[in-house]
């Protein structure tokens, strides 16, 4: 039998098998690995092998990447799931309910940004003093106007 065939028959896929089942590559495979998101096992050889449940896994990271989460707030929820166990549809509900909030979250933020941008292209200010969209909580106004921090440097002698 060829390599491919018997790795078929395992329960043990090579980190180029996965690349293509999942379609991701092969380097962003490693540095999902590199970031604790899934895990392999070296075989006799030293060649890296996945448990089938990283297919699930690859393809959990890649929609909750397009939704925008974090690779950290994955590996959290990851660290919730089981070892070894391919992830249900129970746990997809789990760890989608963790994320709807923030996401929920981001979409209200998202709305008053385009609110906010259309009040402000109303009136055409984009003042760096008063528009808070432009310059949200700036400390640095409150020292006047210019290049606050370059000023204070070039007196200090810096």
């Amino acid at each position: 039998m060829s390599t491919c065939s018997e790795n078929s028959l395992s329960q043990n896929l090579s980190v180029g098998e996965v690349a293509i089942r999942s379609s991701v590559a092969v380097s962003t495979l490693h540095f999902y690995e590199s970031k604790g998101l899934i895990k392999s096992r070296r075989n006799s050889g030293n060649q890296r092998r996945y448990s089938r449940d990283v297919l699930r896994r690859v393809a959990v990271i890649k929609v909750a990447q397009r939704l925008g989460i974090p690779l950290a707030a994955i590996k959290d929820a990851f660290s919730t799931l089981p070892e070894g166990r391919t992830p249900t549809a129970k746990d997809w509900r789990l760890l989608s309910s963790k994320w709807k909030e923030d996401l929920d979250e981001r979409i209200a933020s998202l709305i008053q940004l385009r609110d906010n941008l259309s009040d402000c292209i109303g009136c055409g200010c984009l003042s760096l003093e008063r528009c808070t969209l432009y310059n949200p909580e700036d400390k640095l106004a409150e020292q006047g106007s210019g290049p606050v921090r370059i000023e204070a440097n070039v007196e200090l002698g810096k």
